[in-house]
């Protein structure tokens, strides 16, 4: 009737009548494609009775090694010098089992990817959890160097190193490639990356686990860092925000080729990079004690104690209409 309010929407009764058309077809219909597309696209798909490591999985294995390399800074619970030693212990134990797990799970992977037998693969990730746990001391001495350099590299980061240990981000990526290198050295699986990958999440820092990094390393800031596989760095070297240590461009068809290959730069000793800066290529090598400026290109070596910058760029100065300020 005319002016007659419609019946609103919860009172409509529904309507039961089947339709060849609804919404159950039009989703058979989808998984029937994503079910077809399974040959043509099975490198993209993991189907096995065995999961592979799981984000999560590294996330927690990160937050296992920073209560070992940091006691007492992450620690849900207390630690105190009576349940010092106990709490290492059960820690390691729970790390080490963990750790086995997931790079068995890694190493099981690849053999179901590349058709192969998988008989020991337990053992392997047993035997290499064992390995990197036993480099924990190792790992928790060289990141002292890398808080130091961060203290005293950085006047804001206090009196203490209790700053840098809870909140500077090059810290935490920089652990947990130093973590993931050991794996990467131990050639287990995309475990390694996937751990980086977590921290460049958190951080916006990008340090490849290949890397090779010397002692006292520091990162200011952080953000937009690049570091790649076969970058080499030296002793006492800081980056600020911003830096690419990267590879030039990769011909077509070329990645398989330069698998391995020496691609990333190499930083001898104290070298400083400022914030910007893009050195780039396998056999660039930046001399100890060199400093590259802002926002340079670098794609050639420099010999030591080199200062590369760029050319201070002409300001044009003008008010809101466009025209130039007098000089007073």
């Amino acid at each position: 009737m005319a002016g007659k309010n419609p019946i609103p929407c919860f009172r409509r009764k529904p309507d039961r009548r089947p339709r060849r058309n609804g919404p159950a077809a039009g989703l058979a219909r989808v998984v029937k494609k994503l079910t077809d597309l399974r040959g043509p696209l099975s490198a993209l798909e993991h189907v096995s009775l065995t999961p592979p490591p799981s984000s999560k999985a590294a996330e927690d294995l990160i937050e296992l090694a920073r209560l070992l390399l940091f006691p007492g800074f992450f620690s849900p619970q207390p630690v105190t010098e009576l349940n010092f030693e106990y709490h290492t212990g059960q820690t390691v134990y729970v790390f080490h089992e963990r750790l086995s797990r997931e790079t068995a799970a890694a190493i099981r992977h690849d053999c179901l990817r590349y058709n192969q037998a998988c008989t020991d693969c337990d053992r392997q990730g047993r035997e290499i959890a064992l390995a990197v746990v036993e480099r924990l001391p190792w790992l928790r001495e060289i990141l002292a160097t890398d808080v130091e350099a961060a203290k005293s590299g950085d006047p804001a980061s206090g009196a203490h190193y209790d700053q840098i240990i809870f909140c500077y981000p090059g810290l935490f990526a920089v652990m947990v490639q130093r973590l993931a290198h050991e794996l990467y050295l131990r050639r287990v699986p995309f475990l390694p990356r996937m751990l980086t990958e977590y921290a460049h999440a958190k951080t916006g820092i990008d340090i490849h686990p290949g890397a090779e990094i010397g002692s006292y390393f520091f990162i200011d800031h952080g953000t937009g860092v690049v570091i790649g596989e076969t970058t080499r760095i030296g002793s006492r070297v800081r980056l600020y925000q911003g830096v690419t240590l990267g590879a030039l461009s990769v011909p077509k068809g070329g990645a398989a080729r330069l698998a391995g290959k020496k691609r990333h730069p190499t930083l001898e000793d104290d070298v400083i990079v400022y914030s910007g800066a893009t050195i780039l290529g396998g056999e660039t090598v930046i001399g100890a004690g060199s400093t590259v400026g802002g926002n340079v290109w670098l794609t050639e070596s420099i010999p030591p104690g080199t200062t590369v910058l760029i050319k201070t760029p002409e300001l044009i100065v003008v008010d809101k209409s466009g025209r130039k300020p007098r000089k007073s």
